[in-house]
């Protein structure tokens, strides 16, 4: 068994344990960009639980070492908010400086959107808790590249790996996404360990093998 498939079934058994997996399919949730979903995972939970984070971030230390030009990288990024702590752990871990980027420009004082020092041409790690679409990855990466930032990499703990256009748009940004689990991984851990009743388990593969169809259904965005 390869070492991202490993990790991937180690990290949702690490959310699942922590019940930061959530699936609702009668009250399904609405996402930033209008999917319809009858799973939610929440990665902001994983904060709270210091043996299950520490164990997460050495494997994502791992995985990055492994998979990305760390020796090469000069500075963790964290995306406001769910990020920031994410690379804060990295960062200090690989002995990194690290910045933050806001979603948009504070709009007084410096008008800044990256808080840290960032100099022109060097090499940026972007780190968020999960990834849905890719599109708020994309305004991130825009951000640190107007500030003189080279981003070729972004990690993230989770990866919804099911929404169309989320590789595509990260691949047309010239930017590649390292993650540590989907919910392939969630769903084969939860349906092995019995973590929900088989009914739910059976309406998120539905939802997973056609998650369009399924979103416009249950009264979500149709494509």
């Amino acid at each position: 068994m390869s070492d991202r498939i490993l990790a991937g079934q180690e990290t949702a058994k690490w959310l699942l344990d922590i019940k930061a997996v959530n699936f609702r399919p009668d009250e399904p949730y609405t996402f930033t960009a209008g999917w319809a979903s009858p799973v939610y995972i929440d990665c902001r939970w994983l904060i709270s639980f210091t043996e299950a984070r520490r164990r997460v971030l050495q494997l994502a230390v791992e995985m990055l070492n492994r998979d990305a030009d760390m020796r090469n990288t000069d500075l963790v990024a964290g995306g406001e908010t769910a990020g920031i702590p994410y690379a804060a752990w990295i960062a200090e871990t690989i002995g990194k400086p690290m910045l933050y980027v806001r979603k948009k420009p504070k709009g007084f004082g410096r008008d800044a959107q990256i808080e840290g020092m960032l100099k022109q041409g060097q090499k940026v790690l972007l780190v968020e808790d999960l990834a849905t679409d890719g599109g708020s990855k994309i305004n991130f990466v825009n951000a640190l590249r107007s500030a003189g930032g080279i981003v070729s990499d972004i990690f993230v703990v989770f990866f919804y790996s099911v929404f169309p256009g989320a590789q595509d748009a990260l691949e047309k940004a010239s930017v590649k996404l390292h993650y540590l689990c989907t919910w392939d991984d969630v769903l084969q851990v939860a349906d092995e360990g019995e973590y929900f009743p088989s009914d739910t388990i059976k309406e998120v593969r539905e939802f997973l093998a056609e998650p369009i169809q399924w979103s416009a259904r249950n009264g979500g965005r149709r494509g």
